[in-house]
Parts: C-alpha cells; structure tokens; sequence
C-alpha cells in the first residue's frame, strides 16, 4: 500500500494520504490542506474520501475545506453528529480507494465517537487508529465530558475503552500496521512513544493497555496522571464538528501594523532574549521561535477561546508562518491584529542576580510553572509554590509579593511566559526568570 505519513512536530500530529489506482483518501488532515495536494498530484491521483476518526480537540481539521476544494467525501461516525455534508462511516461499512479496502471499526474510549479505519490490500494490513491506540498508550479518556455532539464522563468513557482493547483488535493480525494521529508530546494521552508507527503485534506485546488485568485496573491505570487539558480543547472539538472555514481567507483579513502598539491581550512570539530587552507593557511572552516549540498548546492553554488578542512578531518576513501556527488551533478568529514593535516606550525584564539568589534563596518567594505530576515526581526547591503555567493567569493573586519572585520550570520555555504573566498581573512586585539558570539546581 502506498501510505504517507504527514507530521506537525509542534502539536505531534500525524496525518495520512492512502494511494492507490489513481485514487487517494486522507485521513485525520490537519488545518493546512497544501500538502495534501501535492501528494495527491506527484502520484497522480485525485482525492477521494476524507476520513476524521472522531472530532480533534487539539487541532482544527481541513476537512471541509477538501471536501470544498475537491469534492472528496467525508467519512465519519454518525455518533458524531456532524454538521457538514458527510457520510456515516461506522461498524460493518467499507469503502474502496483503488484495490485498497477500507473498513470501519467503532472504537470509543479516547471519545464516544471515535473509529479505527482498517485498510487492507490482499495480504497487508494497516491500521489508522486515530487517538484510540497509540505507540505505547491509549487515548485519554476525559476531554469529552464537557465538548462535542455526545458527552461521556471520564468514567464511563475509560470503560468503553477497555472493551475497545480487549474485543475490538481481536481478530486483526500481528502483522497489521499501526498508524496513530499523535506520538510523543501530544497532551492527548500520557507516555505516548516518540515511534511513529509499530505493528499490532508489537502493542499486544509491549503496551501497557494490552496486558491481562481487570476491568477495574485499566480503569485506575487510564485516569490516573493524565496530564492537563488546555482551554482551547473544547473550542477545537466543537470547531471540528462544524468544519472549520478555509485556511487562506480566514487569515488574509487579517490587519498588519509594523512598528504598531496594542493595548489589552498582547502575545509576544519572539524568543525570551529579545523580548526581555524590550517588549510592550503586559505582553506574554509564548516563544515560537523554533518551528518545534510547543507554540500552538501554550497558546491555546494561557489565552482562553473567550479572549482576544494582538499577536506580536519579530519580522513582516514571519507574518504568514506565524499566522498559519495561530490557525492551526483556530485561534486566528481571535486575533485583531498582528505587528512589529517600535524601538520606542517599551519595558525590560529584570535581570536575576543569580548570585544572590544561590546565596539567599529564602529572600525569593519561587513559583514552580511545571505541570503538578512533574513537581509530584521531582522538586527542584522545597520551599518552591506550585502554580502550574495553564492557570497561572488565574492564580497568581494567590502569590505573596512581599518579596521578589523568581520563576522556574523544566528547561526555561515555559519560565519565560510565567514570568511574562506573573508581571502583568502582579504589578507591584518584582518578577525575576531564572529560565535556564535551572540546569545549576537539579
């Protein structure tokens, strides 16, 4: 089978073209529909069917747009209730694109909605499974209780998954192919492997939620330590049930101001050195300066979808790039505007004097921005307060100011946007990052 794997490293996405006889199916596309068609005319091939394995909370789809643009089919669970021209796609229905047989297995468990599309081709077998199974792990079971067309509860739908494991890949092949929508550092399950691909063979022997146990213990296994849900999850789900409106018109509207100002919500994507050189009063500091960093989750987990904002950048020559990363969450419907700063009326960020600091650590309060398991399992300070960076923004009243404050997380990505809020929202107090200076404390 010709398959081709499409990753988004920033949101450890994985999307597939499926080729054969001239024909091509996608599956699970992400907002950026461009790829899809280059593959689909260097094979030669015109896009087909359209498949979503169940609404995505972490990216929007463009599978409205394919169908716009090509014609193409969409196929989905009809328990989605979808609210775009589509087709059911659910237990015992096929379809074929060339010699390739597709088949559709319900699958709930990550959502109430959620397939495994099976393709077979004489003897070769692959499985696109979506945010059912994963390389090493499941799908997390609680980002529907409160999104989407059906609601379940963590509860009931962890449940569901495990009868997904134990009866659904059955009688499939040890052979089969496995191919997910996320790999590592995707917050749609927990110890997801950073493989892209394995066989099912290989889950049944190595994953952890093919072992024998009961009911009850992957029960206990799934819902324990899973890690936060960002605001835009449930905005992203609902986007993806209705089908998101094409890519290029939704950000070619919108404005552009070099050497601009902003008031209100300010997001500044430049890396922590420049922008701690100068930067507008109140900006949050969420570096994309790296086309791997996690822009697009900490966007979508500290500016809620009932926020708007300006979106600050380093050059005009970076205006599309970072336009299309907003939109990758649908975050653009958000944006009033994007600019580039002036040299003028802008603030600096304190600079820590480390020495001290080693020398003097209870003259700090010291805020730790990591996720709570990451503190449960390692603290770098004991005195340290626990403020996980996704709610940050509406804990930080609960910080004393009596004495200067010092910002860590993991490596310094995440400290350089807590810092960038706590001195937004703590006006008063002096608010120190002390990024990578960490690696001296572990």
């Amino acid at each position: 089978m010709n398959i081709k794997q499409f990753e988004y490293k920033p949101l450890a996405h994985y999307s597939y073209a499926i080729v054969s006889n001239g024909e091509m199916a996608i599956v699970d596309p992400e907002r950026d529909p461009s790829q899809y068609y280059a593959f689909a005319k260097a094979n030669n091939a015109t896009i087909k069917a359209v498949i979503e394995t169940h609404p995505h909370a972490d990216f929007v789809s463009s599978h409205l747009e394919l169908y716009k643009e090509t014609g193409a089919t969409i196929y989905n669970s009809e328990k989605l209730g979808a609210d775009y021209p589509h087709q059911s796609f659910d237990d015992g229905d096929q379809i074929t694109i060339g010699h390739i047989t597709l088949k559709a297995i319900n699958s709930p468990g990550h959502s109430p909605d959620s397939i495994t599309i099976v393709a077979t081709n004489g003897d070769d077998t692959a499985l696109f499974t979506g945010d059912t199974l994963f390389i090493g792990d499941v799908g997390r079971p609680d980002l529907r209780e409160k999104a989407g067309n059906m609601q379940a509860k963590r509860e009931e739908l962890a449940g569901m998954m495990y009868d997904t494991v134990t009866t659904k890949f059955t009688d499939l092949p040890d052979d089969a192919v496995v191919y997910p929508a996320h790999g590592a550092g995707s917050l749609c399950g927990k110890n997801l492997s950073d493989a892209a691909s394995s066989t099912l063979g290989d889950e049944r022997r190595n994953n952890w939620a093919f072992k024998t146990q009961s009911k009850e213990e992957f029960m206990s296994t799934i819902l324990d330590g899973q890690p936060f849900i960002p605001s835009y999850f449930g905005y992203d789900v609902d986007i993806n049930k209705s089908g998101a409106d094409s890519l290029e018109p939704s950000i070619t509207e919108i404005p552009f101001e070099e050497n601009g100002s902003a008031t209100g919500l300010i997001v500044d994507m430049r890396d922590e050195a420049a922008f701690k050189k100068g930067h507008l009063k109140g900006s949050f500091n969420i570096q994309a300066v790296s086309e791997n960093a996690k822009f697009e989750t900490w966007l979508g987990s500290i500016v809620t979808p009932e926020d708007t904002f300006t979106l600050v950048i380093d050059t005009e020559e970076n205006k599309d790039t970072m336009l299309h990363r907003v939109a990758k969450i649908g975050y653009e419907k958000l944006l009033t505007k994007v600019i580039t700063l002036a040299q003028e009326n802008l603030e600096q960020t304190p600079s820590l004097d480390l020495a001290d600091f080693k020398e003097n650590p209870d003259n700090y309060t010291i805020v730790d921005i990591r996720n709570t398991s990451e503190v449960e399992e390692e603290k770098f300070f004991e005195n340290a307060l626990s403020h996980p960076l996704n709610e940050l923004r509406d804990t930080a009243s609960e910080i004393p100011t009596d004495k200067p404050i010092v910002v860590h997380c993991a490596g310094g990505y995440r400290s350089a946007a807590g810092s960038s809020i706590l001195q937004k929202k703590l006006a008063s107090a002096t608010v120190y990052d002390l990024s990578d200076e960490i690696e001296q404390f572990k």
